[in-house]
């Protein structure tokens, strides 16, 4: 499908969220503006405490914003509302995400893990714990299917996470620094897991990310600065291929 013709699938008007600190406040958002386009995956990196970890919580109705409104596939929602039980519900089939430090439930195996995020979209069936261990597969941790979390390196942890995130088949993924816990190489490797599956699925990504290489990546990259996104990297018109990660130097990536 060509750029041009593809739908938003994601999109964020005029999102302001400032915090308080005691006398004090903070404005971490000041009438950002994000648009993600169907199966299309974009990155935004910025400086630590800038604001991206809220926004990702913004777009997926994790925090109310102060002002600002989401769309979820044409969906508007006033982002500074409480969410409702049934938007809790549509966010389960409708956005996945995955976060640096995993989140696994630590009493239950990997396909339960899994399998959870089912459970949270209306319920589990024969059809969900098909397409969970078809994924688990993908991620190349299927044979660890009965494991406790605790068991399962870092890498293999993530894996898992993504698998959880894909299981309902979400329009959008939301990637909180998925690698951050990660050495070079498995985070390369868990890097090309998270952009196939995107790609296969259709998938839209929004990638929060640190690293500049993963960021290059992505068909559009943001920078977040003083509460608002820019484009990152001054692209003008080059046009950056997509490496394939290995956790070694990437030719052509500085």
């Amino acid at each position: 499908m060509s750029e041009e013709k593809r739908k938003l699938v994601l999109e964020g008007k005029s999102l302001s969220k400032t915090f308080r600190l005691g006398d004090g406040s903070i404005e971490v958002l000041s009438k950002a503006d994000i648009a993600l386009k169907e199966a299309s995956s974009m990155s935004i990196r910025g400086d630590s405490g800038c604001g991206k970890t809220t926004l990702l919580n913004l777009l997926a109705r994790l925090e109310d914003a102060d002002e600002g409104t989401i769309g979820w596939g044409g969906h508007e929602i006033d982002a500074s509302a409480t969410p409702s039980s049934s938007e809790a519900v549509m966010r389960a089939r409708f956005i996945g995400v995955v976060y640096q430090a995993y989140y696994l439930i630590p009493e239950l195996n990997v396909l339960e893990n899994v399998l959870m995020a089912a459970r949270l979209a209306g319920g589990v069936g024969s059809e969900s714990v098909e397409r969970a261990r078809s994924l688990l597969s993908k991620m190349g941790v299927g044979d660890k299917e009965k494991q406790a979390p605790a068991k399962l390196s870092g890498g293999e942890r993530q894996r898992v996470a993504i698998a959880r995130a894909l299981v309902n088949g979400p329009r959008v993924l939301l990637a909180d620094e998925p690698t951050g816990n990660l050495d070079e190489r498995t985070g390369g490797q868990v890097m090309d897991l998270l952009l196939d599956a995107c790609s296969e699925q259709g998938t839209g990504l929004i990638l929060v990310t640190h690293n500049p290489i993963f960021a290059q990546a992505a068909d559009v990259r943001l920078f977040l600065r003083q509460g608002k996104l820019t484009k990152d990297f001054d692209e003008g018109t080059t046009k950056w291929s997509r490496p394939r990660f290995c956790g070694y130097h990437y030719p052509g990536y500085r």
